[in-house]
């Protein structure tokens, strides 16, 4: 596999000191919010030098977050119509440890604080421990609102049970009501919001040309990008690429028949975390790609598609040697990432002009 050269991109340090900081949000200004995942929401904005500058105070009205193992503050996503309402929306880890939920919630942000917190959706039934919540959330063309939900790691054959959120992908509109075309609306026991099933724990939803992609964690290896149709079964744990961490065999099938195969397979695993569509002027080599962070990896993959198709992959910003939470295409064509530790940052990586 191929990596990019270090030589024709800097990158920038925009922000440092942030604890586990998991998303990333642009708003109009210049500024950015970027969610810690312990249960804070950060603003970064222009300072009187013009440059970009963490606000030292994080922004007031979070609601409390269940923050233990991997449950904390998730996805920061700002509303289509955000110049309008100013409208943020958040996912997070909701109760106890013993009793918990994914909960997406709508705010109001003023520019210091959030204001009419509203619950839009709170995932069915409670489960226990702290793993596993997906979290990611992207708009559909039509305004209506995915959300990825994980199997939880108790029970993970819930991912293809109907009754439970657990383990699929989740569809509302913008209020938090069903959308009378999602596919098992009218199925007696199932849960009307759901969009897709057999999803393992995903970790980044991202629409490109009206179409929804989206990748998930697999166990020891099996990891795996999917393009994303209703009611369409993703397969999880009937089928898999990987092994238990335990290196016992999950399931002796990679496919069956009536399950959607993934377009793309990693074993061993890369642990991919966010994922951004890059189809701006100031890297031109890379236009008309997924670029999908990797934590176990230490890496960005690039991931060019041409007509939905994946196309051969190229290893970037390896060079680092940080774990990668997020990626995303800013608004000035640059590319920005997360950095997954105790102490990290939101790095901007920018073209080396000649």
């Amino acid at each position: 596999m191929a990596s990019a050269h270090a030589a024709s991109y800097r990158v920038v340090t925009v922000a440092s000191g942030l604890d586990h900081p998991w998303s990333l949000a642009f708003l109009p200004g210049g500024r950015l919010l970027v969610t810690e995942r312990v249960g804070r929401l950060r603003l970064i904005e222009p300072g009187r030098d013009g440059q970009l500058q963490l606000r030292a105070e994080p922004v007031a009205g979070v609601p409390p977050v269940l923050a233990t193992g991997q449950a904390g503050l998730f996805d920061v996503i700002v509303h289509p119509d955000f110049a309008a309402n100013g409208q943020v929306l958040l996912s997070f880890a909701h109760g106890t440890s013993e009793t918990n939920h994914l909960r997406v919630v709508r705010a109001r942000f003023d520019g210091k604080e959030l204001l009419d917190v509203t619950p839009l959706l709170t995932t069915q039934p409670a489960k226990a421990d702290s793993q596993h919540f997906g979290g990611r959330m992207a708009w559909l063309p039509d305004g209506t609102l995915v959300v990825g939900m994980g199997d939880g790691n108790l029970d993970r054959t819930d991912a293809q049970r109907l009754n439970t959120h657990l383990g699929k992908l989740l569809r509302i509109t913008a209020d938090g009501q069903v959308p009378r075309d999602n596919p098992f609306v009218n199925q007696a026991g199932a849960r009307p919001e759901i969009f897709s099933i057999g999803h393992r724990n995903p970790q980044a939803l991202v629409v490109v040309d009206g179409v929804l992609y989206a990748h998930e964690h697999g166990a020891r290896g099996g990891d795996e990008l999917n393009r994303i149709a209703p009611g369409a079964n993703y397969g999880w744990p009937l089928v898999t690429g990987g092994i238990d961490y335990t290196f016992a065999r999950i399931t002796p099938f990679r496919s069956l028949p009536g399950l959607t195969p993934p377009l793309v397979d990693w074993t061993p695993s890369i642990a991919p975390a966010g994922m951004a569509w890059y189809d701006a002027v100031q890297f031109p080599q890379w236009r008309g790609s997924l670029l999908v962070a990797a934590l176990k990896e230490r890496s960005v993959r690039r991931v060019p598609l041409a007509n939905g198709v994946p196309g051969p992959q190229e290893l970037l910003f390896g060079e680092l040697g940080e774990r990668i939470r997020d990626v995303r295409t800013g608004p000035d064509g640059a590319v920005y990432l997360l950095t997954d530790s105790p102490t990290g940052r939101v790095l901007r990586v920018e073209p080396v002009t000649p």
